[in-house]
Parts: C-alpha cells; sequence; structure tokens
C-alpha cells in the first residue's frame, strides 16, 4: 500500500500552512504586484497564514521596507479580486514584509539574504523554512538558483525546509530546457522545485479529476470507443498588449501550448493514479505526454498550422497587426497563433484526434475543453429536408469544461422538440461554480502557494513532464523555422485564425466549435 501524504486532506484547501517566509526575487515586477501579493493578502484575509510568516521582495530598485510596503499595499488594493481590503488586516500582514535591494548576479546579494533570513527567523518565528519564488526573466533563473546554493541557502538544515518555485517558461527550446534544468538541480534537488504552472491551478482543470474519477458515470465513456474527438481552445481577444519585444521570441506555441495547453491535455487524458498523492499523479500525467506521437518533419504541415493576426477593422475600431505592434520587426515570423492535432497512441486514446489551438486578437476571451462523443451507429430520428435529402436530427453529444472566464461544466445532448412529430434539438445542462458554492473561489495563485507551502507538489510540473512536452513540440518548431510558416498575416484581427486551421480539421470530417 502506499504511503500516505501527511500534508494530504480531504479538504485541500484547508490545509495549514507552516510558518515561512517567502522570498520573492522579481518583487517590482508586474507578476508580483498583480497575482503573489494580493493571493498572499487573501491567503492571510482568510486566517490561512501562520503568525510565523514573513515575506522578502528582492529587485534592483532601491526601497525601505515601508516603501515597499506602501507600493504592495497599493498593488493589493488596485488587484485584489473579488474581496474586500481590510485595513487593519493589511497593517497586521505588512508587518511582515520586508525588501531587500540587489541583483542576481550579485554574490554578495545572497550573503545579505542570508543575514535578513536569521533575522527574520527570530523577529517572526518562521522556523527557517524558506520559499523562495523566481519571479524574475527566465534567464535569470540558473543564476538566481545557483546564488542561493553557493550561500547555502538551498540547503535544508535543522528540520527546516528550503523550496524553489520556478516560473515558466521552463526553456526556449528542448536544449534549454534541459540546460535549465542542470542549473537548477545542481543545488536543488527535483523534491524541491516548483516549476508553477498557474493553469493546474484553476477550479475546473483540478476539477477534471475529480469528474473523471469521482463519477461512475463518465469515467467508463472515457475512450476512444465512445469519443470521437477533444478541442482545447485558449483565445485572447488582446493582441501582445506592450510585450511584442518578447512575445517576437516566444509565440503562440511556446507561450501557451508547450506547456499550459499540454498541461491540460495530459489531465483530460491521463490514467487513473492509484492513490491521489503528488508522485502517483504526477507519474501518470508524464506517462500520458510520452504518448503523445512525435511527428516526422514532413508530417508537421499536416498537422500543425501557424497563424500571424494583421490589422482589421473592428467594432468601428481600427487594429494594428502584429508586423506592427510596439517593439515587433515588420517582418517578423512570430506565430501569434497556433493550432496542432495531437495524437496519443495509447490503447485508451488510439484514433482519437486531439486539437489544441491558441491566438491572439481572436473575437472573445475563452478557454475551454469540448469532448465530443460519437453519435449513435443508427439514428432513428431522420427528417426530410430541402429537396427531399434525409437529415439526422439527433447531433453528437458534447461535454464542455470551461476554464475561463466563468469556469463550469456544460453537457450537451438532444431531446425531442414540443409539437407533433419527432424532431430533436441540442439542448444542455449547465454547471456554474459561482452559482453552484456561492463562496468566492479561490485564484489559481492562491491554491499553488499553499500546496508549494505545504509541500504538496501534485499541480507542479516535474522536469519528466517538461522535457515530454518538449520532445512532442520541438519539431513542429523545427519544421516552421525550416520552411516558413506561410504568407503572414493570415487571418484579420478579430477572426477564429487562418483557414488553414480549419482546412486540417476537415481533412478528418471534423470543424472547430465555435465558443
Amino acid at each position: 500500500m502506499a504511503q500516505a501524504n501527511p500534508f494530504q486532506d480531504p479538504l485541500r484547501f484547508e490545509r495549514r500552512v507552516p510558518s515561512c517566509a517567502v522570498v520573492i526575487f522579481g518583487a517590482n515586477g508586474d507578476l508580483t504586484k498583480r497575482k503573489l501579493l494580493p493571493s498572499l493578502y487573501r491567503l492571510a484575509f482568510e486566517r490561512r497564514l501562520p503568525q510565523g510568516f514573513a515575506v522578502v521582495g528582492i529587485s534592483r530598485t532601491a526601497m525601505s521596507d515601508d516603501d515597499f510596503r506602501q507600493k504592495m499595499e497599493a498593488s493589493v488594493k488596485e488587484f485584489l479580486e473579488n474581496s474586500p481590503f481590510d485595513q487593519a488586516l493589511w497593517d497586521d500582514f505588512c508587518r511582515g514584509l520586508f525588501y531587500l535591494a540587489g541583483d542576481v548576479a550579485d554574490e554578495g546579494m545572497y550573503g545579505r539574504l542570508a543575514a535578513r533570513l536569521e533575522e527574520i527567523a527570530k523577529s517572526r518565528q518562521t522556523a527557517g523554512n524558506a520559499l523562495f519564488y523566481l519571479s524574475t526573466q527566465p534567464d535569470h533563473y540558473g543564476p538566481a538558483a545557483g546564488g542561493l546554493g553557493r550561500a547555502g541557502l538551498a540547503k535544508s538544515s535543522n528540520g527546516a525546509w528550503r523550496r524553489l518555485v520556478v516560473e515558466k517558461p521552463f526553456g526556449h527550446d528542448e536544449t534549454s530546457a534541459r540546460e535549465l534544468e542542470t542549473q537548477l538541480h545542481e543545488h536543488f534537488s527535483e523534491d524541491q522545485l516548483y516549476r508553477i504552472d498557474h493553469y493546474l491551478g484553476k477550479e475546473t482543470v483540478q476539477n477534471i479529476l475529480a469528474f473523471r474519477f469521482g463519477n461512475p458515470l463518465f469515467e467508463p465513456l472515457w475512450n476512444r470507443r465512445y469519443i470521437n474527438h477533444v478541442q482545447i481552445t485558449a483565445a485572447e481577444s488582446i493582441g501582445v498588449e506592450g510585450r511584442g519585444a518578447y512575445y517576437q521570441g516566444a509565440g503562440a506555441l511556446r507561450d501557451m501550448i508547450q506547456n499550459h495547453l499540454l498541461q491540460v491535455l495530459s489531465t483530460v487524458a491521463m490514467e487513473p493514479s492509484a492513490v491521489f498523492e503528488p508522485t502517483a499523479v504526477r507519474d501518470e500525467r508524464a506517462k500520458l505526454l510520452r504518448s503523445i506521437r512525435v511527428y516526422r518533419p514532413n508530417e508537421v504541415p499536416d498537422y500543425a498550422v501557424a497563424g500571424q493576426y494583421g490589422p482589421a477593422r473592428v467594432g468601428g475600431k481600427d487594429l494594428p497587426g502584429f508586423r506592427e505592434e510596439p517593439g515587433v520587426d515588420a517582418q517578423a515570423m512570430t506565430d501569434t497563433y497556433a493550432a496542432v492535432t495531437f495524437q496519443i497512441e495509447n490503447w485508451r486514446w488510439a484514433g482519437v484526434p486531439f486539437y489544441v489551438r491558441t491566438g491572439k486578437r481572436m473575437p472573445k476571451r475563452v478557454t475551454d475543453i469540448a469532448i465530443r462523443f460519437n453519435p449513435v451507429p443508427h439514428s432513428l430520428f431522420v427528417t426530410e429536408g430541402d429537396g427531399g435529402a434525409a437529415i439526422d436530427t439527433a447531433r453528437p453529444n458534447m461535454l464542455i469544461l470551461r476554464i475561463q472566464p466563468e469556469e463550469g461544466i456544460s453537457l450537451r445532448f438532444s431531446s425531442k422538440q414540443p409539437g407533433a412529430g419527432m424532431k430533436l434539438r441540442p439542448v444542455s445542462m449547465d454547471f456554474n461554480y459561482g452559482t453552484s458554492f456561492g463562496g468566492r473561489t479561490p485564484t489559481a495563485y492562491e491554491t499553488l502557494l499553499v500546496d508549494a507551502m505545504v509541500g504538496d507538489a501534485t499541480l507542479y510540473t516535474r522536469q519528466d513532464m517538461v522535457e515530454a512536452s518538449w520532445t512532442a513540440v520541438q519539431p513542429i518548431l523545427d519544421g516552421w523555422n525550416d520552411h516558413k510558416a506561410g504568407q503572414f498575416p493570415n487571418y484579420p484581427a478579430g477572426t477564429w485564425g487562418p483557414k488553414a486551421s480549419d482546412d486540417m480539421l476537415a481533412r478528418n470530417g471534423h470543424e472547430w466549435r465555435v465558443p
């Protein structure tokens, strides 16, 4: 029998956080201001944080502790989601906020950090536990991990733990991902590393596991005998929003599919784990990712489509194309849209295509998973259409898991229309988190920060999963580099992507669902 994890609790979000200090590299950046500090404040508001808790912010900007506290107060007030701001609570919470000015390339900074953590351990009773959070540029991950290690800050001692949270991207390609692994593992063991993917912290993504493995109604249907195909869509209505220079070097395939959406796919398609504990669950995700077919260079055009948005007039407003965005080269070949047909080579999913797409400047912001079931083998409900053609009015069932903007689940099935005759029409059964549970849903970063502090890596990405994702995606990137993806731009802003993406599905007799 598997050893029980002492941190597992049926009420997962109600686990007690141990005394610790959270050290945030890049404390003056957007992620800290928009997500990390508001999430930590909300945990304090819900009495989830212990008395022995502290935050140490690190960035190059010169600031005092009080300056940092005032700056974070303004950020929390601005970005706190669906929560009241309690001034008395903030006044207590901010006493645990500290700041250290320094550069990750400065070896002396890590010595100053070690001394500061010792002081804080005494004044705030953190028991020497420390969670280091790298909210920096990716090229700083290796130097920061090395600086922490050489200063002795990566070692657990006297019962205290040390953990390192790394934001994506985990490498720019397959080679750089392995180089980053070597740098991180030089000082931190794998069980100390927490590679964060905020999609896995979203309630609907977590609920996929409960939906599949907690309901005997659905799991028997979760295979090639009953499911025709799966569509995963992550669409954004905005453009690059001032991040053109960064995005030009990344693109949609790297930025979304290689990490977020392949992790979602693995959650949808994985086998059940023997127990619900980090190693077992991540083993199954990793096994699924290794089952994805790796395309040969000559197959890439048939299974992957790149797109780039061009200028258009939408809603009475002129929208620039990607090449007209600030900081973007006028001849950029960056993909702002990517669609891939993934095939999973195992007994459960053989022959079932998984269509994954993501894009900028699309008609709406939506992320969802649409699971289309096979049609009935013989339909009884056929009516006569124009010209005497037979029309089957029973449409295939579809299950839609909505990740954003509103989290929930819809099941579409056919029902008889009222009146004479037997004509069917699709209807939906809908589940919405807010309506069903009433209370506030924790944000992804709240969930993931708690997990990192209690030492539960279930929702974090392991190195073998990173490598398996890059193995599946790298041939597509290479194929697009070797044979330019096409004449860009190839879809107007405000549309659902290039025609080649529709053609990719049409070859299998399928079409993209309009969310």
